[in-house]
């Protein structure tokens, strides 16, 4: 995959659906569950996906930072 965003946010989704899994395995409340899934989702992301998430995050200042095409341009290609 080149895209990095979509990567991450596949990376995250999926720890979390996994913890939410587990929770409910084990007998968690849905809700608190989903809670203490989302935290512990959020903590792994910050500490095992940061090379993603930095990707991730400098596609994202690039597109923003990026000079947009004019019309003249858009006309020459």
């Amino acid at each position: 995959m080149k895209n990095p965003i979509l990567v991450y946010a596949l990376a995250r989704l999926g720890i979390f659906a996994t913890l939410l899994t587990i929770l409910l395995l084990i007998g968690f409340e849905p809700i608190w569950a989903t809670v203490f899934a989302t935290m512990l989702s959020f903590s792994f992301s910050l500490i095992f996906l940061r090379k993603w998430r930095e990707a991730s995050s400098a596609k994202i200042a690039d597109s923003i930072t990026k000079p947009k095409r004019g019309t003249d341009e858009q006309s020459e290609d």
